[in-house]
């Protein structure tokens, strides 16, 4: 089964960090293409600008953070793009969301890590059987 690994785009990236994908809405910072090294830039599937500047990483505003983001992931077009994600690794034993946040444990990365790896649950049977 794949793994969903979460690490920030300041991180040196790792063979074992398999395919990586960069969830944010925005280019990180100060980071190079060459320096990142990510696979795929899914934008889209970042939370809203709107979302993302109330939220401002806050921890007391987490839960209600998850609540909001999980509906935005709920739309025909986010799982699509998700499905898409899982396709695109292919056989990779694992997929890396990458992320910029300062705060590795309240970040769109840790939902989106949930979101996928019930996908990836769920897909696995079509995937052994290709």
């Amino acid at each position: 089964m794949t793994k969903i690994a979460i690490k920030r785009a300041y991180d040196k990236p790792a063979r074992a960090d398999g395919f990586r994908v960069l969830v944010d809405r925005v280019w990180p910072r100060g980071m190079t293409k060459e320096a990142l090294r990510v696979d795929l830039w899914v934008r889209d599937i970042a939370p809203s600008t709107p979302l993302r500047q109330w939220f401002g990483h806050d921890p007391e505003k987490w839960m209600e953070f998850r609540k909001r983001y999980k509906h935005e992931l709920e739309s025909p077009e986010t799982r699509r793009r998700v499905r898409d994600v899982i396709a695109r690794a292919g056989k990779k034993p694992t997929i890396t969301l990458v992320y910029s946040a300062r705060d590795e444990s309240h970040n769109q990365a840790v939902v989106l890590r949930e979101l996928l790896e019930r996908n990836v649950s769920r897909e696995a049977p079509k995937r052994t059987t290709r």
